[in-house]
């Protein structure tokens, strides 16, 4: 089993979901963010003032897959989410030593 977390920008949300729908996989969690990689943040203008945003928000997308459903996921993930432009985010892959569905013990891929 894969942990997958990825980080979006907001607005592409429904499209990932409905791609990872489409894709086989039921269950997600999502967190809302703030942080920056390459972008480095942007500047802004409020009331006169000129102002760095150093943090941008982003969401927090993690999902755990059986190893076989491991690429349709990256695959939905990355091209739902893909502007072509600065900041579309990343995707991060990790082993799931275990899984337990906590209503009915199923454990591993069935608790997935």
């Amino acid at each position: 089993m894969k942990w997958i977390t990825a980080i979006i920008k907001p607005f592409t949300l429904d499209d990932v979901r409905q791609a990872l729908s489409e894709a086989g996989i039921t269950g997600m969690t999502v967190t809302e963010v703030k942080g920056f990689g390459r972008q480095h943040g942007h500047t802004e203008l409020y009331r006169g003032a000129e102002y760095v945003v150093d943090f941008l928000p982003k969401l927090k997308v993690e999902v755990a897959v059986a190893d076989e459903q491991l690429e349709h996921a990256i695959e939905a993930i990355s091209g739902s989410a893909r502007t072509g432009k600065i900041g579309d985010g990343k995707i991060f892959v990790s082993e799931l030593e275990q899984a337990i569905r906590i209503r009915t013990m199923e454990a591993d891929t069935d608790a997935l």
